[in-house]
């Protein structure tokens, strides 16, 4: 897959902590319960941490109660990537950021959750990078 932002491995391990660039880079998943935006309500856009990309919006964010940021929607349809993920004995669809290729979390669907699309856009906090509205 070709992404609008390329970087050679060094790079972004130079650019990014050595826990970002575990999940980013790697498809890591930070502990539940742990991550900045896990609570968060505050009105404003969720874009890539590691190239800037707008993502998702506080307006799409409920709380899901599940340890991860969770949104009902992508902020834009192609701002992200579904790719299926059958690591860890499971079949999973994993969110990645459509300009840098980057590990952004999973989406599940059918869960139950009272939201307009009944998918939870399960997202690690340190992939992502609230800018506030003001």
């Amino acid at each position: 897959m070709s992404y609008d932002v390329e970087k050679p491995d060094e790079q972004w391990r130079a650019e990014l902590t050595p826990a970002e660039y575990q999940v980013l880079r790697q498809a890591g998943t930070e502990p539940a319960f742990r991550g900045e935006y896990t609570d968060t309500t505050t009105k404003g856009v969720y874009s890539c941490r590691a190239c800037g990309a707008e993502l998702f919006t506080s307006t799409e964010k409920f709380e899901s109660h599940c340890g991860w940021p969770s949104f009902y929607d992508p902020k834009d349809s192609d701002a992200v990537e579904l790719i299926e993920d059958r690591s860890h004995g499971m079949v999973r669809t994993e969110v990645r950021c459509a300009r840098c290729g980057s590990h952004l979390g999973h989406v599940f669907e059918g869960e139950g959750y009272p939201t307009p699309t009944d998918q939870r856009y399960c997202i690690n906090s340190i992939s992502l990078r609230l800018t506030p509205e003001s």
